[in-house]
């Protein structure tokens, strides 16, 4: 028989961040987070308890621990797109449909008591977590942003009533020679045209002193509408100032600015720490630290982070200049190729964008869910 404990002992708390570890321990696609960051989500002044309540779930049959899943109430995305919707995050487990069963009732019970009317997921606290359940793509290597799951996790969600509310598509971008000039040409036309220029900074601590409260600012206008995603608050901006400073490179990241100073978009890459986090299993000892550092001085892989537009520029054709800016970090540094990430199955245009003017493969395909209570 299946037992559900709701995860409050010390105990339970390991057993439910290390769960994924065992369960993947042999798999070769499989990323683990960073430890050291997991382990915040039972700090109770974590980032994201001022806009959220969460509860978390573990599975045992006997004292074998076989699953785990966890819930959480998003009060600002329900606030912001009036609705009453928890979502599930942090879902693994065997491949025995009854396990997953037993988690997922507990969440839903767990909905009901607060007056939910719909579960969705997974998606995490805001689109900065990992989101998305793997459908297509079992065979690549998970980026450090983005989960890994089994292919049998579709198939027990689907059986227990979930239906697919939307679809995202990752790409394997490289960069395409027959592009490039008129790339190039029509990014220095596009920046004229406007009197745009790129921002400058001698480093990453004076570009964040420079750009951060515009940065964020434009990443709330451009993705107030997208799917998943919540505003910023005060504690979720330092929390991602305080991890760019780790691994973010400047020649990784590019921002336009009008006449004004004001930034009209921006695109940000992050050097792939995949390998490295994988090999240490997602701790960060002494190798870990050094291996992450290694990876994000030396990558051959870059990861796409952020890009955004502000939604006044989206029809002037400033999107070709953050494809000529990506031209430009995949050539200079011999990268051999960027991870896309995350692109909703309705965004034509960055589809397109990567379709058109790379060469490029979407080699994964996530779904998040729906069900109503």
């Amino acid at each position: 028989m299946i037992e559900i404990r709701e995860v409050k002992t010390w105990k339970e708390k390991r057993d439910f961040l290390n769960f994924p570890l065992r369960l993947y321990e042999d798999n070769p696609y499989f990323v683990p987070p960073l430890y050291m960051d997991e382990k915040k989500i039972f700090r109770k002044d974590y980032v994201y308890y001022d806009t959220c309540e969460a509860v978390y779930y573990n599975a045992y049959d006997g004292n074998k621990m076989v699953g785990r899943i966890s819930g959480i109430l998003q009060h600002a995305a329900n606030k912001k797109n009036n609705e009453k919707r928890i979502r599930f995050t942090r879902f693994d487990a065997v491949d025995r449909p009854e396990v997953s069963e037993a988690l997922f009732k507990a969440v839903e019970d767990w909905g009901r008591q607060k007056g939910m009317e719909y579960i969705c997921g997974p998606l995490g606290f805001s689109d900065l977590e990992r989101e998305g359940l793997l459908i297509e793509g079992f065979d690549q290597l998970a980026t450090f942003e983005e989960q890994y799951n089994a292919p049998y996790y579709q198939e027990h969600i689907e059986k227990l009533g979930y239906e697919k509310e939307v679809d995202w598509f990752e790409s394997k971008v490289r960069p395409k020679k027959e592009t490039a000039a008129e790339m190039k040409k029509m990014s220095e036309f596009i920046m004229k045209r406007y009197n745009l220029h790129m921002g400058t900074a001698k480093n990453i601590n004076e570009f964040l002193e420079k750009y951060a409260d515009g940065f964020f600012e434009l990443l709330d206008k451009s993705y107030d509408k997208i799917y998943g995603t919540v505003p910023f608050t005060d504690n979720m901006k330092k929390m991602m100032i305080d991890n760019f400073k780790l691994i973010i490179k400047l020649k990784y990241v590019g921002v336009v600015l009008d006449e004004n100073e004001k930034m009209v978009c921006l695109g940000l890459c992050f050097p792939s720490l995949s390998k490295a986090v994988q090999k240490s299993k997602g701790k960060l000892t002494p190798a870990g630290a050094v291996r992450i550092l290694k990876a994000a001085n030396h990558s051959k892989i870059i990861d796409l982070g952020l890009i955004g537009v502000d939604p006044e520029w989206l029809n002037r054709g400033v999107s070709i200049i953050i494809a000529d800016l990506l031209y430009k970090m995949l050539t200079r540094e011999k990268i051999e190729h960027a991870e896309t990430n995350l692109n909703l199955e309705d965004n034509a245009a960055i589809r397109n964008l990567w379709k058109q003017r790379f060469d490029s493969e979407e080699h994964k395909k996530r779904r998040s869910y729906i069900k109503k209570l």
